[in-house]
């Protein structure tokens, strides 16, 4: 019997109701820096131009150099495993694993790629208030080879709380089971000691994944990386990769951004202004039941007398496009997730949701 495989619904979908009709939409499903493309890369794309009539160098070394940089450890080339995009990445670590332990709700990816692989999966629901269930994490690792999850969730926005994940951690390495940590978001968070980067020294079962996707603003770039002190797991991945899977634009963009001090502080400096600033006023918005604590650039509400797909075609209506959570395991249609993006655009955010606020009190929804 063929294998049907169900395709997940991402944010950013400006296409269908929006460039595709001719209008231009406010993107808050899609959680990409508004600070958009660095200039360190723009006043320096020139170089990739220049190498484009040559194939890169097959091993990758200037850009594992940048890598290196960037991290403040100086690691073996062999420590890591370049991708295009982060979903390369996850995609090709999850094939490694056969019985899965999935965290949700989480990023739908991670899903789809265990059944592609024909992984046996179990799941671990976040708690209520959406922190993660370490518990029930330690218990179902018994029947699993490994876990995914990620550090902050998406799309919860919250983080690995260090002290109880370590006895996860420590049952793994003796247990010989992976742990793959999605650090696509990481960025963001304020302080640095938040990551598990300087875990990897310590611990052969983690594997953490990033990309320059997110932070930097550079989706279309398509670069991520996967990190681990485990040689065996790193060459079970390189060995179901093609060659040249990074092309020169993404090499180019390691070299500069990630040394971009101005933008890195920039960055952070509106995410924790932003990260204030938009869950306080969605809180005063009468059909939202509940926020979620966030460290990231989003954050995931929970919607009263209206549902997702009602307030989906409304701020469309605005000119808004918000991202509807129905989708991720464990939520259902009374949960969307808003992007955090600069002050200008946030306030558009808060001033669409105040106009369909006054519709829901003179109407009746069914949720």
């Amino acid at each position: 019997m063929e294998k049907k495989f169900c395709v997940p619904v991402h944010g950013g979908d400006v296409y269908s109701e929006g460039i595709f009709k001719g209008r231009e939409l406010i993107d808050f499903s899609s959680n990409i820096n508004p600070l958009g493309v660095p200039k360190s890369f723009i006043n320096n794309y020139g170089e990739a131009i220049d190498s484009v009539t040559r194939y890169p160098d097959i091993k990758y070394r200037e850009l594992i150099k940048s890598l290196e940089k960037y991290l403040g450890d100086k690691r073996s080339v062999n420590n890591f495993v370049l991708g295009n995009g982060a979903s390369e990445i996850i995609d090709l670590v999850i094939s490694t694993v056969r019985r899965l332990l999935i965290i949700v709700p989480s990023f739908g990816e991670y899903e789809t790629n265990a059944k592609k692989w024909g992984c046996l999966v179990t799941y671990s629901y976040l708690k209520d208030d959406m922190s993660y269930d370490y518990e029930d994490i330690y218990s179902k690792l018994k029947v699993t080879d490994g876990l995914i999850i990620g550090n902050p969730n998406n799309p919860s926005g919250n983080i690995i709380n260090k002290v109880k994940f370590n006895a996860i951690l420590e049952y793994c390495e003796k247990n010989n089971k992976t742990v793959i940590i999605d650090e696509a978001f990481i960025e963001f968070i304020s302080s640095a000691d938040k990551s598990f980067i300087e875990k990897i020294k310590d611990f052969n079962c983690l594997f953490i994944i990033r990309a320059l996707t997110k932070f930097f603003g550079m989706p279309g770039i398509r670069f991520g990386y996967g990190i681990s002190k485990n040689l065996g797991l790193i060459t079970k991945i390189k060995e179901k990769q093609n060659p040249w899977n990074i092309n020169c634009f993404a090499e180019i963009a390691c070299k500069y951004v990630l040394e971009d001090k101005d933008y890195i502080e920039n960055s952070k400096k509106w995410i924790y202004e932003e990260n204030k600033f938009l869950p306080n006023k969605l809180d005063k918005i009468n059909f939202i039941e509940k926020i979620f604590p966030t460290e990231c650039n989003f954050v995931l509400c929970k919607l009263k007398n209206i549902n997702g797909d009602w307030l989906y075609k409304k701020c469309i209506q605005q000119g808004i496009v918000i991202r509807r959570a129905s989708n991720f395991k464990g939520l259902d249609n009374s949960y969307v997730r808003f992007a955090i993006k600069n002050r200008k655009l946030n306030v558009k955010l808060i001033e669409a949701l105040t106009r369909i606020e006054s519709i829901t009190k003179d109407a009746e929804v069914v949720k």
